[in-house]
């Protein structure tokens, strides 16, 4: 059993990586929304327990998900391999994390951090577009309606999410850069950060994670 841990800002590309990651590598990738879903749907006591704060608009406390994650990887069993996406957040997750992972007999292999210039996320984030009727998702640079601001499928008006604004987009990165400083440094003391540029097409940047990984 081993793990291996996605980190990046919003926008850095953890999602279309973890994709590419799953069928290159066999992982099995779990982000920490999917978790609790995951959970909640199965009605695990755990599950529950946390559908009780979910609903209540309120986090998870830690304990909870850590039974949550433990359930998980006993689960898994012996040949697991899972890319978790979202969590940890925080240095008291992590070290719960490794010694949940220890307990089973695992390792974490690596913690891969993603490195984006904020000004490209910035442009990634902000020049998103999303249809208002259908949902369909677009891009003003790189994948453009061919009417602006009209969608392709169904020919609703395309708006901006107000969390895609450039303000808010920036303020989202500090509150990521304030939050994750602390983790990065965690897991670069024990030898287990990677960092990868973020930079390039989907598959060069998979093709940069899977050469770093040890």
């Amino acid at each position: 059993m081993d793990a291996i841990i996605l980190l990046g800002a919003p926008g850095a590309g953890k999602g279309t990586a973890a994709e590419r990651l799953v069928k290159r590598l066999g992982v099995r990738h779990v982000s920490s929304g999917d978790l609790l879903r995951s959970a909640v749907k199965q009605g695990t006591p755990a599950g529950q327990e946390a559908e009780g704060y979910m609903k209540q608009g309120k986090l998870v406390p830690d304990e909870l998900i850590g039974r949550i994650i433990s359930d998980l990887l006993i689960g898994g069993g012996p040949d697991l391999h899972v890319l978790l996406d979202g969590f940890p957040r925080t240095v008291p997750q992590a070290a719960m994390l490794e010694r949940l992972v220890l307990a089973q007999g695992g390792q974490i292999r690596a913690t891969v951090l993603l490195e984006v210039a904020e000004n490209v996320v910035v442009a990634r984030l902000a020049g998103r577009r999303v249809c208002s009727a259908c949902a369909t998702g677009f891009h003003v640079t790189t994948l453009p309606p061919k009417v602006t601001d009209v969608c392709d499928a169904c020919g609703a008006a395309l708006v901006q999410r107000a969390d895609d604004n450039p303000a808010t987009v920036r303020n989202r990165l500090a509150v990521f850069a304030q939050d994750t400083a602390p983790l990065i440094e965690w897991y670069g003391s024990r030898k287990l950060l990677v960092r990868v540029n973020g930079l390039g097409g989907a598959d060069e940047v998979t093709d940069r994670i899977v050469q770093a990984l040890p």
